[in-house]
């Protein structure tokens, strides 16, 4: 059976209880999506917890770390700024956090139904091909 996203209003109930986001692939160059999305994400009000291996220093002001199995407090969300290709093991490494996320998030043009599936399995809710920064300007405008 084809992958599908969650609807409308299950996006926004999950958008509504999210406080923390870890992003996998926030780039420390300011002209990039990623960073933008999760500049924007952050002047919302919501915690960005960077995952680069490669970056040197903080990002927005947060602590990077290498992995996401690194983050030892609880995560709402991952969100995922990686190809397609890249997906599978940043699957394998979210049902292997310490606190399992309520949501495994692939941004607007990522798709991978078998790392979804993995992630499914262990009880998160998979959101592919979306980007969490447009959804959330849309559902909740005035967070």
């Amino acid at each position: 059976m084809a992958f599908e996203n969650p609807s409308r209003e299950a996006i926004k109930q999950l958008l509504m209880n999210t406080r923390t986001i870890a992003v996998v692939g926030l780039s420390d160059k300011p002209d990039r999506t990623s960073y933008m999305v999760s500049e924007a994400m952050q002047a919302k009000g919501y915690r960005i917890i960077p995952v680069n291996p490669n970056a040197n220093g903080p990002i927005l002001g947060e602590k990077v770390y290498g992995s996401l199995t690194e983050i030892e407090e609880p995560v709402d969300i991952v969100d995922v700024f990686r190809r397609s290709e890249d997906i599978g093991p940043i699957a394998e490494e979210t049902v292997r956090m310490k606190h399992k996320p309520k949501a495994f998030w692939l941004q607007q043009g990522i798709v991978n139904e078998e790392a979804g599936q993995v992630v499914a399995e262990q009880g998160i809710q998979v959101i592919m091909d979306r980007c969490i920064k447009v959804e959330d300007s849309i559902l909740l405008p005035k967070k």
